[in-house]
């Protein structure tokens, strides 16, 4: 058995240990399964639904909790049910795209800069500073001004503005992961940057990144929500939770409790990213014997 056999061979014993004790701890197995559900609805959401989450019908607006409408309906007598489940697709696919465009910007710059230094180090890390001096939400305004309204714009939007945090956290974890002995091993024997990075650095850096991954999830889809709340975000007729607490901020005394199903849907999914991630950095710790 080769060399790089061997090492591949104990990641996934590695990735495998991880992976069962992040699932051995209650609440992270029910945070997984939570998502795991959100995947389901997000996926078969057309099959599962109980009404057409667009279909209208005026005469039955703000209907209360019934076996026919679970949830009641929303001012335009939508089935609220079918629209929580439809906006799960956004839940999930929103994060994604921003925390996408976060890792293709901050991935590759903070591996060069933990390695390698120098002029890239310093033009990045001084980009990064200066984005990290806005505030976050002003930052994302100012590139929808450009890029124009619409999910996708608005996830782009908060991707840029997360790239630099996560370039800070990934060149932090290079740093200290190119002082190691098989780092400066690799090096002398005259192995190419970009096989140093992508095969010797980033998979010890994996954890913490995976870590910060899992937040930003959660705050990315915060962020999401509160870009649709101004109208900036999902477009109508698309379901989104932070619409839908807009509608419900709107008819606050029409429907008073149309809040609640889209907000315990944002928090517990929220909730469900964040504990997972807690959970992924008290097993990485548990492993390295911190």
């Amino acid at each position: 058995m080769t060399t790089a056999t061997l090492s591949s061979a104990t990641r996934s014993s590695q990735r495998s240990r991880v992976i069962r004790n992040v699932l051995r701890r209650p609440s992270a197995a029910t945070a997984a399964g939570f998502v795991a559900v959100l995947v389901l609805f997000a996926v078969f959401g057309p099959l599962i639904s109980p009404h057409d989450p667009d279909a209208q019908d005026l005469g039955n607006r703000f209907a209360e909790l019934s076996w026919s409408h679970l949830l009641g309906t929303d001012e335009f007598g939508r089935d609220v049910a079918s629209r929580i489940i439809q906006a799960s697709r956004i839940a999930l696919v929103a994060p994604l795209i921003s925390v996408g465009v976060a890792l293709l910007i901050g991935l590759p710059f903070g591996l060069w800069a933990g390695l390698r230094r120098g002029v890239v180090d310093a033009v990045a890390g001084r980009l990064a500073d200066t984005v990290l001096s806005l505030p976050a939400m002003v930052g994302a305004l100012a590139i929808l001004a450009v890029l124009g309204p619409g999910l996708v714009n608005a996830m782009v939007a908060i991707g840029i503005i997360f790239a630099p945090g996560l370039f800070r956290v990934v060149r932090g974890a290079t740093l200290a992961v190119a002082e190691e002995t098989f780092v400066h091993s690799a090096v002398a024997i005259g192995s190419p940057t970009r096989r140093t990075l992508w095969v010797h650095i980033l998979p010890n850096i994996a954890a913490p990144l995976l870590v910060q991954v899992t937040i930003l999830m959660g705050v990315a889809l915060l962020a999401e929500a509160s870009l649709s709340f101004i109208g900036l975000g999902v477009q109508p007729p698309d379901a989104s939770w932070g619409s839908m607490l807009k509608a419900a901020y709107t008819n606050q005394f029409d429907a008073p409790y149309s809040v609640v199903p889209p907000g315990i849907a944002m928090v517990l999914t929220v909730l469900a990213f964040n504990t997972i991630g807690d959970a992924i950095r008290d097993a990485v710790g548990l492993r390295r014997g911190i």
